[in-house]
């Protein structure tokens, strides 16, 4: 522990001073806390140190920024001034070695109850957003046709990746570091498509995934990502030769592990939805309306090699007017239940537990503002975290809590137009609206002092 020893600092020529305690806040990988000893106390060698004084530095840095910097080692709080800009500030503490100290008090844990609206970011790409990804960091990627911007967690943004200028279907970030790209292969065209590994702040291609069927490599089109807690990278595939099925990878060394080919009647290769499921161990594969006639949702298990269970609604409901179809589909929480979601935005639910039994369906619309007519509308999707879940409906995403999944928040902004996307992650929420090229950052402000 610090011994609480004075320490004077002339920063840009204004006069600081301050305890080895505060310093020692720093932590050991910083500028400042490098100023002391192995018992944090003011080094020997520290001009002052030695004698019984006071120790003093002088940094010729910008002193508004470090008064900034000080406060939060002392109060673990971060207050920045209106007339301070935050890249500014960011700067500076990339300087003292203090960037994640600022980003961990800039926000706080996520709850869905308790989002504000941070910031609107807009983009340049041409054309509608397929997806955006949250980073664990609190950056993010947006995937545009085929490209995929890329922005850290202060929202500056980095080189975009491509894999080959395909179409990219999906991209996930494997750690803060590391995103993954899943792209289609393009007709007439050799060793195209598939999957990539890229620096997330460098845009460095770093790894190409392969795929052999029978020893001989071919080309494929990835479509849904998913990894496990492990060492394991999922993805969907779809071959020239009827080589539909869900390809895995070993993250470590970027080679094919396995392959689970499709059986009869389980759509796999068009998945629109891959889920690790930590306590099954096994791996949820959703292909969805409208890129099946026919919804299919199944746990396949990779040690048995057989789908575990399934759900189809095909002959379900064939000749109703009002049939339900299941747009998109996610594993809850528990992993006792799947929620999915329909064209009128009910959400239902399957039972993990039970092999047989249909979708429980709970309506909803009522209680929700309508799609206004005229305005273009995207398909609903699902997420989950922390014991929430969140469904994005037109313009807006509502947020459910409790057992009985009771409506307890809404999230809207006043423009941008229907939401295609979204994603939480970094104790973030992404959103990505469709009429406007544009995505709205979501975030839990700290807590209140009392």
């Amino acid at each position: 522990m610090a011994g609480g020893g004075r320490v004077r600092f002339n920063v840009g020529g204004q006069a600081f001073e301050t305890t080895t305690t505060t310093l020692a806040n720093a932590g050991r990988d910083s500028m400042l806390g490098a100023l002391l000893d192995s018992s944090w106390n003011v080094s020997s060698s520290s001009p002052g140190g030695g004698g019984g004084g006071v120790a003093e530095y002088f940094i010729d840095r910008n002193p508004a920024c470090f008064a900034v910097l000080l406060d939060l080692l002392r109060t673990g709080s971060l207050h920045v001034p209106p007339h301070l800009p935050e890249k500014l500030l960011y700067r500076e503490a990339l300087y003292y070695g203090l960037l994640d100290h600022v980003r961990a008090a800039r926000w706080g844990a996520f709850d869905g109850d308790r989002l504000r609206l941070a910031a609107s970011v807009p983009g340049r790409a041409p054309g509608d957003g397929t997806a955006i990804r949250a980073a664990p960091d609190g950056g993010c990627c947006v995937a545009h046709g085929g490209a995929v911007r890329v922005y850290n967690w202060m929202l500056d943004e980095r080189r975009p990746v491509s894999l080959d200028h395909s179409q990219v279907n999906d991209a996930a970030y494997l750690d803060a570091a590391t995103l993954l790209v899943a792209a289609r292969e393009r007709l007439g065209k050799r060793d195209d498509g598939g999957m990539a590994a890229f620096s997330a702040a460098t845009g460095e291609l770093r790894h190409r995934f392969r795929v052999a069927h029978g020893a001989q490599a071919k080309s494929f089109t990835a479509g849904a990502l998913a990894f496990d807690q492990g060492a394991s990278i999922f993805a969907s595939c779809k071959g020239r030769l009827n080589e539909y099925g869900i390809g895995v990878w070993d993250s470590a060394t970027g080679e094919q592990a396995d392959f689970f080919y499709e059986p009869p009647g389980c759509a796999m290769g068009d998945a629109d939805k891959l889920q690790w499921l930590d306590a099954t161990n096994a791996l949820m594969v959703a292909t969805l309306f409208p890129k099946a006639d026919n919804c299919f949702i199944g746990l396949l298990d990779f040690r048995a090699k057989e789908v575990a269970w399934s759900w189809s609604d095909a002959g379900a409901a064939a000749a109703s007017l009002d049939d339900k179809r299941v747009l998109h589909a996610i594993a809850m929480e528990d992993e006792r239940s799947v929620c999915v979601i329909n064209q009128y935005d009910d959400l239902g639910f399957l039972d993990l537990r039970s092999g047989a039994g249909g979708v429980r369906w709970s309506s909803r619309s009522k209680l929700m503002n309508r799609k206004v007519p005229g305005e273009e509308s995207c398909y609903p999707k699902l997420a989950t975290h922390g014991g929430q879940l969140f469904s994005s409906m037109n313009d807006s995403i509502s947020v459910f809590s409790g057992p009985e999944h009771v409506l307890t928040s809404t999230l809207r902004r006043s423009h941008g137009g229907a939401i295609c996307d979204f994603s939480i992650g970094g104790d973030r929420l992404f959103a990505l609206h469709n009429e406007e090229n544009v995505f709205d950052v979501w975030e839990t402000p700290p807590p209140p002092i009392i």
